[in-house]
């Protein structure tokens, strides 16, 4: 078997190559990682948010509702009290309104309004360069779910409901 001879000017132009090729390799390779990771950011938030919502259908209790929506985020250190959890009738009034139904909560009133928990995380991408091109630091993912009430279940003593749930 005969082997071809190369020229020592080819091994050394590979490895400029090399060089110049690897740096832009591992850029997109960490990028495709960090979008990965804001991909699951975006469904974990919106997975939790969901969550919550289906604890707001059956239990108005704010601090059942976070709590539940936190331990659907575990993976990203979402803390319960960041979750906001709001009673609204269906006309889609704001929060502490005139169609609000946060004063409902606990009575048979609360019935045909609409439960809405918003989850939010701040994600940092890995790499200054990313941050760069997206044009901030911090990105904002937002999960936010509307389910209409179902139970009225509250933490009350002097109602002593049962849960649906077991809480």
């Amino acid at each position: 078997m005969k082997r071809r001879f190369r020229p020592a000017e080819s091994r050394g132009q590979s490895l400029v190559e090399f060089a110049l090729i690897l740096p832009i390799f591992i850029l997109v390779l960490v990028g495709i990682f960090d979008g990965g990771r804001l991909v699951f950011a975006y469904h974990t938030v919106n997975n939790a948010a969901r969550e919550g919502g289906r604890e707001a259908t059956v239990n108005q209790t704010i601090t059942d509702i976070q709590a539940r929506a936190a331990e659907h985020a575990v993976a990203l250190g979402i803390d319960p009290t960041t979750v906001s959890v709001d009673f609204r009738l269906p006309t889609g009034a704001g929060p502490n309104t005139p169609g609000s139904c946060n004063s409902a909560v606990g009575t048979p009133q609360i019935y045909g309004c609409l439960a809405v928990v918003q989850v939010t995380y701040d994600y940092v991408p890995a790499i200054p360069l990313m941050a760069t091109v997206m044009g901030r630091n911090v990105v904002t993912v937002t999960g936010e779910v509307r389910f209409p009430v179902e139970f009225n279940c509250v933490d009350n003593l002097a109602i002593n409901l049962d849960c649906p749930l077991g809480n």
